[in-house]
């Protein structure tokens, strides 16, 4: 782990092509390195120094990428600040953080973030986009370590307050570096990722994925079938990684794109290069562990015994299954809780200590369910929270959301316990009966859900400040809704 920000910047200078691409702008490998070492001297004019806690509150583009890498390189602590927070939901996480400069955008699509300094002890002073982005300097920057702190990434589950996670320089581009192979990432690569970059998932899988393999980023602020499409062509993407349903919902305006290499999201790519179901792996990770820990190349299809799993984690990563009660190690192939450690893992959590972060051994305990099969391939089943019990038979909510996802015309799917039974919400124009019936032909009686919302949108969805479906809004819904 010997790399920073800062060293990689300056290795990729020489490369002639782009870096990342905006709607409206792109920058260069040699622009990045030569921009954000000015604007990172600018900012140490100001008293920012190694150590400062910097946020960033501002949609996906290459400005966003030019002032988080600056602020990386001169050593501050970059906070990612979510634009789909509300107000209080912001001012808890800079409190979290302790956030002493904030660079943010007054609004974006609608939503406005004011702020009440007074009530934020730590908060120096707040910057505007274009006050931070015209920052120039000339003097020496400090000097950054790869044990230095890089990033605070907040997640949270799909229930429960957020957390801040704190990494390294070196354990996230580690962390990320090991990753890369899996991800189908190489030098060649034109990566089109729509991912907020204030999620580890746009930050880490898209930024610095591209960076370490010294690629090309695409992205946009506000995705819509026509601007992807539009994108997609003029900058002939290779790669088309991110949320699934985008991908579906562009498949349907468009149909397969023929551009896009194997490794991409399935529904764009030509019938020919998709695989079968569950041959692929999918890739699996956290914020905790700065993305995935677990995967397969994306082009390539698993053993048939591996079918539906994870992958085999990473080079650097140990991931041992524990017994739910006792914490003991489990036997191979026995369901139990997901435990991580290695070099790539979080360096702590916010205002938490180690000991109650880690176990006395060193592991992070994830709060997923999982089992390793006797060749070390990783089955997921879901959360810790999530499993519940249906006339006494364990129900492991992703095994559910796996069938469900296979049935044809279902374009997202997503399982609780309501009531004490199995409900689902599935985006799809089938009916119930429809689901029903394919159902039964994939799981365990008791497994089928008798609880059923069906919606037309996927935005019809309750989610929290990080993206992900709450839960508790899930089963509120499902609450309302008869038994068929």
């Amino acid at each position: 782990m010997s790399d920073t920000i800062g060293t990689v910047l300056r290795t990729r200078a020489g490369l002639d092509k782009a870096m990342v691409v905006d709607t409206a702008t792109a920058l260069t490998y040699a622009e990045l390195d030569s921009g954000t070492a000015t604007v990172a001297a600018g900012l140490v004019g100001t008293g920012i120094t190694k150590g400062t806690r910097v946020g960033l509150l501002m949609p996906n583009g290459t400005d966003w990428v030019l002032l988080a890498l600056a602020v990386a390189r001169l050593g501050a602590v970059l906070v990612p600040l979510s634009t789909l927070l509300t107000p209080d939901e912001l001012h808890a996480q800079l409190r979290m953080a302790a956030v002493e400069h904030l660079i943010a955008v007054e609004e974006f699509r609608g939503r406005r973030y004011p702020i009440r300094q007074e009530t934020l002890p730590a908060l120096r002073r707040i910057w505007g986009v274009r006050d931070a982005l015209t920052l120039n300097g000339t003097g020496p920057l400090p000097q950054v370590r790869p044990a230095d702190p890089l990033a605070i990434m907040f997640t949270s589950g799909s229930s429960g307050a957020p957390k801040g996670v704190l990494h390294s320089h070196g354990n996230a581009l580690a962390a990320v570096r090991s990753g890369l192979a899996a991800r189908c990432v190489t030098a060649d690569t034109r990566l089109y990722l729509p991912m907020p970059f204030f999620w580890v998932g746009g930050f880490g899988a898209g930024i610095l994925s591209v960076l370490l393999a010294g690629a090309t980023l695409v992205t946009e602020a506000l995705p819509t079938p026509q601007s992807t499409l539009a994108l997609l062509q003029r900058e002939r993407v290779t790669l088309f990684r991110g949320w699934p349903d985008q991908a579906e919902a562009l498949a349907r305006h468009t149909g397969p794109l023929p551009t896009l290499l194997p490794g991409s999201l399935e529904a764009l790519l030509t019938p020919d290069l998709r695989s079968r179901p569950g041959a692929r792996a999918s890739l699996f990770g956290m914020t905790e562990s700065f993305g995935p820990y677990c995967g397969y190349p994306a082009d390539t299809d698993m053993p048939e015994s591996a079918w539906g799993s994870c992958g085999k984690p990473f080079t650097g990563m140990d991931v041992r299954i524990t017994d739910l009660d006792t914490g003991a190690p489990a036997p191979v192939g026995t369901v139990g809780q997901i435990q991580i450690r290695g070099p790539h893992v979080l360096r702590g959590i916010c205002r938490r200590s180690r000991e109650d972060t880690f176990t006395p051994e060193g592991f992070y305990p994830t709060g997923d369910l999982g089992h390793l099969d006797a060749d070390g391939f990783l089955f997921h089943h879901g959360r810790c929270d999530d499993m519940f019990k249906v006339s006494g038979a364990t129900v492991y909510p992703s095994e559910v959301v796996r069938a469900l996802r296979g049935i044809d015309g279902v374009r997202a799917a997503h399982v609780t316990e309501v009531r004490g039974r199995v409900g689902a919400a599935v985006v799809t124009d089938r009916t119930v009966e429809h689901l029903r019936s394919a159902a039964r032909d994939m799981l365990s009686h008791f497994k089928i859900p008798t609880v059923w919302l069906v919606l037309t949108d996927e935005d019809d969805l309750p989610r929290g400040a990080t993206g992900k479906v709450d839960v508790t809004g899930l089963r509120a819904l499902l609450s309302k809704s008869q038994e068929p």
